[in-house]
């Protein structure tokens, strides 16, 4: 018997061998590494991981049980648990991966077109969705702007939506919206297939450092801090499987740890690189995992020490505030269709007291808070609710809206643009009062 092997009898792990599923993105780091620096064996754990074509096979081999558990976003256990898009799984997310992460990156050809229009206003950090706004106003009847993103149910989605519609843009009738796996969407860029889309990292790094497109806006800039991936499981197998959970928490937390030291960041690099994991060369990941941003070829990289965070400010904290704002959303556009218990939901799905009890168990502080207001903090700041004060980043959305994670009907109410079919009095009625 192995150290792993008695480790694992030890602390009484039910399942020892697990088969974690990723998507081919920067921000499987967290998986990666547990492997590669052994957290994972350290907690008496045998994983394999295993690299998936697109977001909706990771969705549908969790849910069948053909993986263990998986790199989601975040949204997704909320969209499975509900049975959106298809797929209904009571799934949860008892840890966040990490924040931002992703970004919006146009074709050089739409680029031309919104400089023609707008001048240097495309350029202007943060950019406003005004300049697309105007070219289509002008093009009415011409040329299509197709965006891509990489599930219905994502971040990206949902943050690409928020900047088109606070400049007036409608997502669903004035630019046509696609879903494409991250990996092809430099392809289809070039290809002409699509105008622009929303992807994580390296997919913007990739087609700016190949000439394909430029970056319009981070998610970092639409959101700081924003919440990205988690890491998602049956709930029933989450029941089954307590202590084998509380041990790839630990692991995860670790890597998590170790992949925020900034010398440990061109080592993390260099082993996504290779083939098995994101198979993209370590000069292009490099480049937002040390901290450093580039929006197009002919620029130079600038300053974005918080594009890509994996443990400092609680980001493997799972809020539950955070999951009442992905049910906004999905009421706002329509994907929710019926009256919802949204805190009720964000309980069932997100679970801080099992992401509590691993974090215990290595020492480490956390929130004893479960949900937090967001908007309203320009600056890093300290949560000092609990005994040990953590420290947390700023948290500002670009158009200056705040959200109170106790009155979410008050936050869609100030929203113009949306295609919502639930009405706020039946939201209400459902126990969303505040």
């Amino acid at each position: 018997m192995d150290d792993s092997q008695e480790t694992a009898a030890g602390n009484g792990i039910e399942k020892p061998r697990l088969t974690l599923g990723f998507i081919p993105l920067t921000d499987c780091a967290p998986f990666v590494i547990a492997l590669e620096k052994g957290y994972f064996r350290r907690h008496g754990l045998d994983v394999a991981l295993s690299r998936q074509p697109s977001w909706a096979a990771i969705r549908d081999k969790v849910a069948a049980g053909m993986l263990d558990g998986a790199h989601m976003l975040a949204p997704m256990p909320i969209a499975t648990t509900l049975g959106l898009g298809g797929v209904r799984k009571a799934t949860i997310a008892p840890m966040s991966l990490d924040l931002n992460g992703n970004a919006v990156t146009v074709s050089n050809a739409l680029y031309r077109r919104l400089t023609a229009v707008a001048g240097e206003e495309p350029s202007q950090r943060p950019v406003s969705a005004r300049s697309l706004r105007r070219l289509l106003e002008l093009d009415s009847g011409g040329e299509a702007v197709r965006f891509a993103t990489v599930f219905p149910f994502s971040s990206h989605n949902y943050l690409l939506r928020y900047w088109l519609a606070a400049a007036g843009v409608d997502p669903d009738r004035n630019v046509g919206m696609t879903v494409i796996p991250p990996p092809q969407m430099p392809r289809c860029l070039a290809a002409g297939e699509i105008s622009g889309y929303c992807a994580g990292e390296p997919w913007n790094a990739y087609a700016v450092a190949h000439g394909i497109g430029r970056v319009l806006i981070t998610d970092y800039e639409i959101w700081n801090n924003s919440p990205e991936k988690v890491l998602g499981v049956n709930q029933d197998w989450a029941e089954r499987h307590p202590n084998t959970l509380r041990a790839l928490l630990m692991a995860l937390l670790e890597a998590a740890q170790w992949l925020d030291l900034p010398g440990n960041r061109m080592e993390a690099a260099a082993l996504l690189a290779s083939p098995d994991y994101v198979g993209v060369p370590a000069d292009i990941l490099q480049m937002s995992m040390t901290g450093s941003f580039q929006y197009a070829a002919d620029e130079a990289a600038v300053s974005l020490p918080d594009f890509n965070v994996f443990h400092r400010y609680a980001a493997t904290f799972p809020w539950r505030s955070h999951a009442l704002w992905f049910l906004t959303q999905m009421l706002r556009w329509g994907q929710i269709a019926e009256p919802v218990d949204l805190h009720a939901v964000a309980e069932q799905v997100y679970r801080p007291d099992l992401y509590r009890d691993a974090a215990a168990a290595l020492g480490l502080p956390c929130p004893s808070a479960d949900y937090k207001c967001e908007g309203v903090h320009a600056r890093p700041w300290t949560l000092d609710t609990g005994c040990i004060p953590v420290a947390l980043g700023p948290d500002l959305f670009f158009d200056g809206t705040a959200f109170d994670p106790a009155d979410p009907i008050a936050y869609l109410a100030g929203f113009e643009l949306h295609r919502m079919r639930v009405k706020p009095d039946d939201l209400a009625r459902a126990g969303n009062s505040p």
